[in-house]
């Protein structure tokens, strides 16, 4: 069956500067494309995204949107007015954009306006913008892109600022949702959750640009695929580039047409195998954490550790031991306490209650998550060598501009100041700094925020060599569950849980959510929360058989009960009570889940039947 053509580019180029960016990139998005786009930084993601967005014009090519279509973009940084709140904020989008409004009367962009804000998680539509953290920031850009119901939705790092219970929304919200979306992300784990297309831009490809049908785990086959492909083809044009030049090297005896043909194919070849060489050419940061080898087995010990900000509590009686070898995430949603955790352990804060006992001498190297350590307006050079031109290194000393190609950095940028570099530019930064202390103990508060996919897979084996002590905190669960030998979750309320590791949490989430959703349930019908049933047996009984019989009906009834929902809410009359309207949204949010659930079930009674 043939797809209909939402959006395509043709021979797209962009450059600044004398270096392009891309060039000639060529691709189509299709009607329900979930598409995911990576690429190194530096490859031009972003700006792509602002092309399609047509926020930013290509210097050649074409982009085409199908007639009456609509894009919507969600910025990596958006922007609100001050001074509104979250429902002002979504209605004065619709004024700002009289295109996406057309058509549209007061009480529907009313009716838009509270479902979007609904199903991005608001509760409280009078609560104002500049009180909003990052993350909430951002599910509010998310939220206004979504009440102009757009064609295809762009997401330029929409899970950067996210906590995990917020990057486990989006995912349900993209993975469900039935209209097309373009997503730059770095996250590994939510790519192959939300993505069924795979979209990477690098110059080291032909065509500028890897495309591939599937998940995020089929794109890395295809890609280690490719590669090895196109390795092979070097290697063979490189031994066919040697005997050519051992032969023009000879001299051919007579310039007859044949010899000339030849002589002008070795040419073509030789430069054909230097534009293979240049592309090939991939490079990585090399991070390598510095450790100082002592073998003490305790070397930060906390027992009976308390501590509240104001009058929430942060940590309650916790009890803690770090050795070397040990590699502790933190996990826990925005706001929970985590970086006050990290504070504790480096010495930056004291405890309200318990005892801290650190190894004597105890090295500890913090990676901070604002990078508050790094001055706007040094340059790169002073920034990676505060003391002179060079750097000592595992006893070893590098000049700078050594030390700045080790992280990526050219060293014309070395006179460039850091207020002019990306988010991953100054998180190398930071980076590289850390390196050069030797380190017991390290922790890292939000390493992965920027970081294109490459750097990450660099840090990660770097994490996992590293024969110290580690607290992380990331929102990256691929690093976390690859990294942690051990998890700690934390409630925001003084709660902290241990776990084996980030799948275990993962479960012990799901069944959380899924008791109480149970009892909300029960108690709406004034009723106890129904027990915990054991598994379906691979056998129906007699009572599961007569329920698959009946599935199809409940099915029927429940989307039903989601069709008088919508109608509810599109009925005019709701539209002036707008608490009503929001608890509307959240019973036709609840219909749908339901007949999700009876679809799951649907499918469990036909397995075992």
């Amino acid at each position: 069956m043939a797809k209909n053509v939402l959006l395509s580019c043709d021979g797209v180029t962009k450059a600044f500067g004398a270096a392009p960016l891309f060039r000639d990139l060529s691709f189509t998005l299709f009607e329900g494309d979930h598409a995911g786009l990576v690429g190194p930084n530096g490859s031009g993601k972003s700006t792509l995204m602002k092309i399609l967005a047509g926020t930013e014009s290509a210097d050649d090519g074409t982009v085409a949107l199908r007639k009456g279509a609509s894009v919507g973009y969600v910025p990596q940084t958006p922007i609100f007015a001050p001074g509104k709140t979250v429902e002002e904020t979504l209605l004065a989008a619709f004024d700002e954009r009289p295109d996406a409004a057309a058509g549209l009367e007061e009480y529907e962009r009313f009716q838009r306006v509270v479902l979007a804000l609904a199903r991005a998680g608001f509760d409280d539509r009078g609560q104002r913008t500049d009180v909003l953290s990052g993350g909430w920031r951002k599910r509010l850009a998310i939220a206004r892109e979504l009440a102009f119901e757009p064609d295809v939705l762009l997401l330029d790092e929409p899970t950067n600022h996210l906590d995990l219970e917020s990057i486990l929304w989006l995912e349900e919200l993209l993975a469900s949702a039935p209209k097309a979306f373009v997503v730059v992300s770095h996250d590994r784990y939510f790519l192959d959750n939300v993505a069924r297309r795979m979209l990477e831009l690098d110059a080291s490809y032909p065509e500028g640009l890897l495309q591939v049908d599937g998940s995020y785990a089929d794109f890395l086959e295809a890609r280690d695929e490719l590669l090895r492909h196109q390795r092979a083809y070097q290697e063979t044009l490189a031994n066919l580039v040697r005997r050519e030049v051992e032969w023009l090297r000879r001299g051919p005896k007579a310039r007859t047409s044949k010899a000339q043909a030849r002589i002008d194919r070795a040419e073509t070849m030789i430069d054909e195998l230097a534009e293979v060489r240049t592309r090939t050419d991939s490079q990585t940061a090399g991070i390598d954490f510095s450790a100082s080898e002592r073998k003490t087995k305790r070397l930060w010990v906390c027992k009976g550790l308390s501590k509240a900000l104001g009058n929430r509590p942060i940590v309650g009686d916790l009890d803690l031991v770090l050795s070397p070898g040990q590699r502790l995430g933190v996990l826990g949603p925005n706001g929970s306490g985590k970086t006050t955790l990290l504070r504790l352990i480096v010495g930056e804060l004291e405890p309200d209650a318990g005892t801290i006992q650190q190894a004597p001498g105890l090295r500890v190297v913090y990676f901070e998550q604002n990078r508050e350590s790094l001055d706007p307006e040094q340059t790169l050079r002073r920034a990676l060598a505060p003391e002179g031109d060079t750097v000592i290194y595992q006893g070893r000393a590098l000049h700078v501009a050594s030390w700045a190609r080790r992280f990526l950095f050219d060293s014309s940028q070395l006179s460039t100041p850091v207020k002019g570099l990306s988010g991953g530019e100054r998180a190398r930064i930071v980076l590289s700094r850390l390196m050069l202390q030797p380190a017991d103990l390290l922790v890292l508060d939000e390493p992965t925020n920027d970081l294109d996919i490459p750097t990450l897979d660099v840090l990660e084996e770097a994490l996992l060599e590293f024969p110290g002590a580690l607290v992380l905190v990331t929102h990256d669960r691929y690093l976390l569950d690859r990294v942690s030998t051990r998890v700690l979750a934390l409630d925001g309320e003084g709660g902290v849980e241990p776990f084996a590791d980030y799948a275990q949490w993962h479960s012990h989430r799901q069944e959380a959510q899924r008791r109480a959703e149970q009892a909300r349930r029960a108690m709406a019908r004034s009723e106890p929360a129904p027990e915990r049933r054991p598994k379906t047996k691979k056998k129906l009984s007699y009572h599961e058989q007569r329920e698959l019989d009946g599935m199809e009906a409940a099915v029927l009834a429940a989307e039903a009960k989601v069709d008088e929902a919508k109608a509810q809410i599109e009925d005019p009359a709701n539209v002036a009570d707008g608490v009503a309207l929001h608890r509307l949204a959240q019973e036709m949010a609840e219909a749908e889940a339901e007949v999700e659930r009876l679809y799951t079930r649907w499918s469990e009674l036909e397995d075992g039947a």
